[in-house]
């Protein structure tokens, strides 16, 4: 593909090719050539955006929910028209498969169509008066202001949308900066918000240096609110931004999801489904199974099979190939991470059964790597590898299982697979995480909250909490003008 243009960012309602900060280079990783460039956010031009958000906040807070309504659901449907467009630029810049962006980009449209509802949803409620004197208690949800949305690059449509989709449905006018290794993705998202009709200086998009410019946003007495998903060591840093400023802070950070396999498990459904999600966007997913604690008596079956599905999965250039499973990683800093991994095996540490070497040739390639019987101390059973390996513990009472699953301070997202009912219960009220799935994986949909516990963030985005999210609540109490 390679009617590739360079990206543009959106302030005041216009769009700016031109960054005063200077442009960057964007990079396909299967390739590793320059594709396009990217504009980079001047101080100056932060400014102008802060300024349309201002502004923009005034109009939007008081446009009618129903409006808002019908612009979110229209730019649902340009996402869904646009979408095997969007996918292909996405494949480009952050080589995932074809299906897996036509996927993102279909769950995103529901995102917004579910949040969009929100809009006509949200009215308050009525509190019972304890005084005679009182004619009415109401509590409104009333947006919270500007709200800055920091986005990484592994999902540029889906977890744009669901926090354009949050806000823009409570009221808030935002300032987007997606990753700038996948800016057009963000860019053509945000093109079919304009399209729908939402009004210049709503939204705002800008890209460039991460640290200079959240910490201008943040520091604005204009912003409001911050959403930032991202690692946990750039969490923290946000947060105490965010806290210095009295600022609303909600981050969904890093993982290390553990999944508890039992005896009584389906093998075969479960085999599929870990394998399948595992090598998802090569793992560079927030929520990606990375420690499975299996059952000692199906454990040696169970790693033999991993390894062997693992090694069946086609490597390449998506972009190029829609039947490629497995893109590359984001960037040669990820490929490294991997290799460091690799050299801290090796004896009790743990052994790579399949996979562990970087692709030789052009691109940002690693293979599906299987670990068996990792140490509980190594690296790759305590910090979150984002990449694609699988390391593969046993256990032999459910106890103990739960007992490693629970050793970290990441609490994302957790998952198992059992056919014992009372197991099921059990390790739904144990498992330490914002979102535990049992039988499957799929954690995130537009109905319910995503977000995590302890290192990996607190508040939640999508469901009815997306919404609240960027609202502040207000009560209004009104007694008799006399007695």
């Amino acid at each position: 593909m390679t009617d590739y243009t360079n990206a543009k960012m959106l302030i005041a309602g216009e769009w700016v090719a031109d960054g005063g900060a200077g442009m960057m280079p964007v990079i396909n990783p299967a390739t590793e050539q320059v594709i396009g460039q990217c504009p980079k956010a001047s101080i100056e031009q932060l400014d102008a955006a802060l300024a349309a958000a201002d502004a923009g906040f005034t109009l939007w807070s008081n446009t009618p929910g129903i409006e808002r309504y019908r612009a979110l659901r229209g730019a649902a449907e340009l996402l869904r028209e646009r979408a095997p467009t969007i996918a292909r630029i996405v494949t480009l810049e952050m080589g995932k498969p074809h299906t897996q962006a036509l996927g993102e980009a279909a769950g995103a449209a529901d995102l917004i169509d579910f949040l969009a509802e929100e809009a006509k949803r949200q009215g308050g409620r009525l509190v019972p008066v304890r005084s005679a004197n009182l004619l009415e208690q109401r509590v409104t949800q009333e947006p919270i202001g500007p709200a800055v949305l920091l986005t990484p690059w592994n999902f540029p449509i889906n977890l744009a949308a669901k926090k354009l989709g949050g806000a823009l449905a409570a009221g808030c006018s935002v300032i987007l900066k997606p990753a700038e290794t996948t800016p057009r993705s963000s860019q053509m998202l945000i093109e079919c918000f304009v399209d729908a009709g939402v009004p210049a200086g709503i939204i705002n998009c800008v890209y460039g240096d991460p640290g200079m410019i959240s910490e201008h946003l943040i520091a604005s007495p204009i912003t409001r609110k911050v959403s930032f998903t991202g690692s946990t060591a750039v969490g923290k840093h946000l947060g105490a931004l965010a806290a210095q400023n009295m600022k609303r802070f909600t981050p969904e950070l890093g993982g290390h999801a553990p999944v508890v396999i039992g005896e009584s498990a389906d093998f075969e459904r479960t085999i599929a489904a870990c394998v399948g999600t595992k090598f998802r966007n090569a793992g560079q997913v927030c929520v990606s199974p990375t420690r499975f604690l299996v059952a000692r008596g199906m454990y040696d079956k169970f790693v033999s099979e991993f390894s062997k599905r693992s090694q069946e999965i086609k490597i390449g250039d998506a972009s190029t190939d829609d039947s490629v499973g497995m893109g590359p990683l984001a960037h040669g800093g990820r490929v490294d991470a991997m290799a460091n991994l690799m050299g801290a095996l090796g004896g009790d540490k743990g052994e790579i059964v399949s996979g562990g070497r970087a692709i030789e040739g052009p691109g940002h390639f690693f293979e599906p790597t299987v670990i068996a019987a990792p140490s509980l101390d190594s690296a790759m059973m305590t910090q979150e590898p984002f990449g694609p390996v699988a390391g593969i513990v046993p256990y032999d009472d459910i106890e103990d299982a739960v007992r490693i699953a629970n050793s970290l301070r990441y609490g994302l997202a957790a998952y198992a697979f059992t056919a014992n009912l009372d197991e099921s219960h059990y390790l739904g009220r144990s498992l330490r995480a914002g979102m535990v799935a049992i039988n499957h994986f799929a954690v995130g949909s537009p109905e319910t909250p995503f977000g995590g516990v302890g290192d990996s963030g607190f508040g939640s985005e999508s469901g009815v909490e997306g919404y609240l999210g960027y609202t502040e609540t207000k009560l209004v109490t009104v007694a008799k003008s006399a007695p």
